[in-house]
C-alpha cells in the first residue's frame, strides 16, 4: 500500500478567475465567458483520459471549479491519442478540429503551468502519444 501524501500545488492561491484570465489571454478569446466554456470542455475531456494519482494530483493543483470539471468525468478504459483527443473534443463541442486544437492548447498550456514540470512529466508518461504538443512541449521519443 502506498503511503498517503499531501498533493502540492505548483501555483498556490490561483483562483478560477485568474486561471480563466490567463486562458483568455493565451487563446485570444474575446470574452471571459468564452474562455470559461472552452476551459470546462477541455478539462472535462482531459478528465476522461487521466486516472490514478496523476488525476488526483492534477486536481489538487487546480482551482476548485476547474478540479470539479476534471474529476466530474469517468475515465475511459483506453485513453485516446493526442489527435484522437482533439477530434473527440471537436465532435463533442461542434467545433472544427482546428478550433478544438487551438482551444486545447490554450487551456492545457495554463494547466501544465499550474501542474508544474514534475507532475506534467508524470501525466505525459501516463497518456498515449500526442499530448506533449497539446501541453506546449516538444514530443520526444526514445529510440530502442
Amino acid at each position: 500500500m502506498r503511503p498517503l501524501r499531501e498533493p502540492t500545488s505548483a501555483r498556490p492561491g490561483t483562483t478560477f478567475h485568474q486561471m480563466l484570465e490567463r486562458i483568455r489571454y493565451e487563446g485570444a478569446y474575446p470574452t471571459l465567458e468564452q474562455a470559461e466554456d472552452v476551459t470546462r470542455a477541455v478539462l472535462g475531456a482531459l478528465g476522461r483520459q487521466l486516472t490514478g494519482d496523476e488525476r488526483v494530483d492534477l486536481a489538487a493543483c487546480l482551482p476548485v471549479e476547474a478540479a470539479l470539471d476534471l474529476t466530474g468525468q469517468i475515465p475511459v478504459p483506453q485513453p485516446l491519442t493526442g489527435w484522437g483527443f482533439v477530434k473527440d473534443l471537436a465532435a463533442r463541442t461542434g467545433a472544427t478540429p482546428a478550433t478544438a486544437r487551438w482551444d486545447t492548447g490554450a487551456v492545457l498550456a495554463v494547466v501544465g503551468h499550474l501542474a508544474g514540470p514534475s507532475l506534467l512529466d508524470r501525466i505525459l508518461t501516463q497518456l498515449p502519444t500526442g499530448y506533449a504538443l497539446l501541453f506546449g512541449r516538444a514530443e520526444l521519443s526514445q529510440t530502442a
